[in-house]
Protein backbone atom coordinates (compact mmCIF):
# COMPACT_ATOMS: atom_id res chain seq x y z
CA UNK A 1 0.00 0.00 0.00
CA UNK A 2 1.86 3.19 -0.99
CA UNK A 3 1.09 6.14 1.83
CA UNK A 4 1.09 9.53 0.15
CA UNK A 5 2.55 12.63 1.95
CA UNK A 6 0.44 14.95 3.82
CA UNK A 7 0.34 18.28 2.42
CA UNK A 8 1.96 20.46 5.30
CA UNK A 9 -0.70 22.92 5.97
CA UNK A 10 -2.97 19.74 7.19
CA UNK A 11 0.28 18.50 8.88
CA UNK A 12 0.66 21.69 10.51
CA UNK A 13 -3.04 21.84 11.63
CA UNK A 14 -2.92 18.37 12.46
CA UNK A 15 0.71 19.48 14.87
CA UNK A 16 -0.97 22.54 16.03
CA UNK A 17 -4.30 20.65 17.54
CA UNK A 18 -1.83 17.87 19.46
CA UNK A 19 -0.01 20.32 21.15
CA UNK A 20 -2.57 23.02 21.91
CA UNK A 21 -1.11 26.06 24.34
CA UNK A 22 2.48 23.93 24.15
CA UNK A 23 2.93 25.48 20.68
CA UNK A 24 5.19 28.58 20.84
CA UNK A 25 5.28 28.99 16.98
CA UNK A 26 4.19 26.96 14.57
CA UNK A 27 4.69 27.66 10.55
CA UNK A 28 5.38 26.48 6.94
CA UNK A 29 8.55 27.42 5.54
CA UNK A 30 10.02 25.48 1.79
CA UNK A 31 7.55 22.82 2.54
CA UNK A 32 8.53 21.78 5.44
CA UNK A 33 6.69 22.11 9.00
CA UNK A 34 8.65 24.02 12.09
CA UNK A 35 6.90 24.21 15.54
CA UNK A 36 8.45 26.20 18.18
CA UNK A 37 7.76 25.09 22.27
CA UNK A 38 9.73 26.06 25.44
CA UNK A 39 11.57 24.39 27.44
CA UNK A 40 9.61 23.39 30.10
CA UNK A 41 7.17 21.51 27.69
CA UNK A 42 9.87 20.60 24.99
CA UNK A 43 9.87 16.39 26.53
CA UNK A 44 5.91 16.50 26.74
CA UNK A 45 5.84 17.65 23.15
CA UNK A 46 8.27 15.54 21.53
CA UNK A 47 6.48 12.14 23.67
CA UNK A 48 3.29 13.57 21.86
CA UNK A 49 4.70 14.09 18.26
CA UNK A 50 5.98 10.60 18.73
CA UNK A 51 2.71 9.09 20.34
CA UNK A 52 -0.18 10.89 19.09
CA UNK A 53 -2.40 8.93 16.29
CA UNK A 54 -2.62 11.78 13.43
CA UNK A 55 1.50 12.60 14.34
CA UNK A 56 3.39 9.03 14.62
CA UNK A 57 6.95 10.22 14.68
CA UNK A 58 8.58 6.88 15.10
CA UNK A 59 12.05 8.40 14.06
CA UNK A 60 13.90 11.18 15.54
CA UNK A 61 16.58 11.64 12.44
CA UNK A 62 18.60 14.65 13.74
CA UNK A 63 19.42 16.19 16.38
CA UNK A 64 21.56 19.89 16.66
CA UNK A 65 22.59 22.76 18.41
CA UNK A 66 22.87 26.10 16.95
CA UNK A 67 24.46 29.37 18.59
CA UNK A 68 21.91 32.31 17.49
CA UNK A 69 24.11 35.18 19.09
CA UNK A 70 25.33 36.51 15.44
CA UNK A 71 22.89 34.57 13.03
CA UNK A 72 22.03 37.76 10.95
CA UNK A 73 20.82 39.17 13.72
CA UNK A 74 18.48 36.39 14.62
CA UNK A 75 19.00 35.70 17.86
CA UNK A 76 20.10 39.34 19.21
CA UNK A 77 16.24 39.84 21.12
CA UNK A 78 16.04 36.33 21.70
CA UNK A 79 18.02 33.51 23.66
CA UNK A 80 21.05 32.25 22.10
CA UNK A 81 20.95 29.13 22.50
CA UNK A 82 18.57 26.68 20.47
CA UNK A 83 18.10 22.98 20.08
CA UNK A 84 16.76 21.72 16.31
CA UNK A 85 15.54 18.04 16.22
CA UNK A 86 14.29 16.29 12.78
CA UNK A 87 11.45 14.09 13.07
CA UNK A 88 10.06 11.34 10.46
CA UNK A 89 7.06 9.59 10.72
CA UNK A 90 7.22 6.47 8.48
CA UNK A 91 4.38 4.97 8.95
CA UNK A 92 2.24 8.55 7.70
CA UNK A 93 5.53 9.70 5.56
CA UNK A 94 5.77 13.33 6.93
CA UNK A 95 7.95 15.38 8.39
CA UNK A 96 8.47 18.33 11.35
CA UNK A 97 11.57 20.19 12.54
CA UNK A 98 11.11 21.15 16.51
CA UNK A 99 12.94 23.75 17.81
CA UNK A 100 13.77 24.53 21.81
CA UNK A 101 16.00 27.35 22.92
CA UNK A 102 17.45 26.93 26.15
CA UNK A 103 15.98 29.95 28.56
CA UNK A 104 19.92 30.76 30.05
CA UNK A 105 22.57 31.66 28.02
CA UNK A 106 25.14 31.13 30.46
CA UNK A 107 24.06 27.74 31.37
CA UNK A 108 22.10 26.26 28.37
CA UNK A 109 19.60 23.34 29.74
CA UNK A 110 17.06 21.66 28.00
CA UNK A 111 15.71 17.81 28.72
CA UNK A 112 17.18 14.94 26.92
CA UNK A 113 14.68 13.42 24.88
CA UNK A 114 16.87 9.78 24.63
CA UNK A 115 13.94 8.02 26.63
CA UNK A 116 11.99 8.85 23.71
CA UNK A 117 14.63 8.21 21.01
CA UNK A 118 17.40 6.35 21.34
CA UNK A 119 19.01 7.46 18.60
CA UNK A 120 19.16 11.47 20.19
CA UNK A 121 22.22 9.88 22.51
CA UNK A 122 25.31 10.72 20.57
CA UNK A 123 23.21 13.53 18.82
CA UNK A 124 23.20 15.07 22.32
CA UNK A 125 26.18 14.16 23.70
CA UNK A 126 27.87 16.28 20.14
CA UNK A 127 25.60 19.20 21.09
CA UNK A 128 26.68 19.56 24.28
CA UNK A 129 30.75 18.81 23.28
CA UNK A 130 30.33 21.53 20.70
CA UNK A 131 27.71 23.78 22.37
CA UNK A 132 27.79 23.35 25.51
CA UNK A 133 23.99 22.56 25.76
CA UNK A 134 23.56 20.50 29.15
CA UNK A 135 20.66 17.82 28.37
CA UNK A 136 18.80 16.86 31.73
CA UNK A 137 18.21 13.42 32.18
CA UNK A 138 20.92 12.18 29.66
CA UNK A 139 22.29 9.17 31.61
CA UNK A 140 25.77 9.28 29.91
CA UNK A 141 26.75 13.55 28.58
CA UNK A 142 30.82 13.35 27.96
CA UNK A 143 32.20 14.95 25.03
CA UNK A 144 32.09 12.87 22.35
CA UNK A 145 34.26 14.94 19.37
CA UNK A 146 36.76 16.60 20.87
CA UNK A 147 39.39 15.21 23.90
CA UNK A 148 38.59 14.78 27.20
CA UNK A 149 40.56 17.47 28.35
CA UNK A 150 39.49 19.62 25.70
CA UNK A 151 38.41 23.71 27.08
CA UNK A 152 35.81 25.63 25.67
CA UNK A 153 32.86 24.81 23.14
CA UNK A 154 34.11 25.05 19.87
CA UNK A 155 31.18 25.60 17.64
CA UNK A 156 29.72 28.81 19.94
CA UNK A 157 30.19 31.78 18.07
CA UNK A 158 32.38 33.88 20.42
CA UNK A 159 34.84 30.21 20.41
CA UNK A 160 38.43 31.61 18.51
CA UNK A 161 38.97 30.24 15.45
CA UNK A 162 42.48 28.49 15.92
CA UNK A 163 41.61 27.14 19.69
CA UNK A 164 43.46 28.26 22.78
CA UNK A 165 45.80 25.34 23.08
CA UNK A 166 47.44 22.59 21.15
CA UNK A 167 48.55 18.95 21.81
CA UNK A 168 51.28 17.48 20.66
CA UNK A 169 53.43 13.98 20.95
CA UNK A 170 56.34 15.37 23.14
CA UNK A 171 59.39 12.56 22.24
CA UNK A 172 61.23 13.29 25.43
CA UNK A 173 58.35 12.66 28.02
CA UNK A 174 56.52 10.44 25.87
CA UNK A 175 53.85 11.54 26.20
CA UNK A 176 50.74 13.92 24.65
CA UNK A 177 51.19 17.45 26.17
CA UNK A 178 49.40 20.68 25.54
CA UNK A 179 50.72 24.27 25.39
CA UNK A 180 49.46 27.63 23.84
CA UNK A 181 48.87 27.73 20.17
CA UNK A 182 52.02 28.46 18.25
CA UNK A 183 49.95 28.95 14.98
CA UNK A 184 50.08 32.76 13.98
CA UNK A 185 47.48 34.12 12.66
CA UNK A 186 47.16 35.02 9.15
CA UNK A 187 45.08 36.14 6.48
CA UNK A 188 45.59 34.68 2.78
CA UNK A 189 44.23 36.51 -0.15
CA UNK A 190 43.81 34.78 -3.25
CA UNK A 191 45.00 35.85 -6.37
CA UNK A 192 42.60 37.23 -8.85
CA UNK A 193 43.01 36.89 -12.90
CA UNK A 194 41.54 39.48 -14.67
CA UNK A 195 42.46 39.06 -17.87
CA UNK A 196 40.41 39.68 -21.23
CA UNK A 197 39.60 36.26 -22.84
CA UNK A 198 40.93 34.42 -20.35
CA UNK A 199 41.41 30.23 -20.82
CA UNK A 200 39.23 31.33 -24.00
CA UNK A 201 36.50 32.95 -22.55
CA UNK A 202 34.47 35.43 -24.51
Amino acid sequence: MTVFAINPETLKNTIALALGEKVKHIGVALGEVTVVVNANNYLESARILRDESGCCFEQMIDLCGVDYSDYKGVGLEGSRFCVVLHLLSVSLNQRVRLKVFAPDDELPVVASVNELWNSANWFEREAFDLFGIVFEGHSDLRRILTDYGFIGHPFRKDFPTMGHVEMRYDAESKRVIYQPVTIEPREITPRIIREDNYGGLH
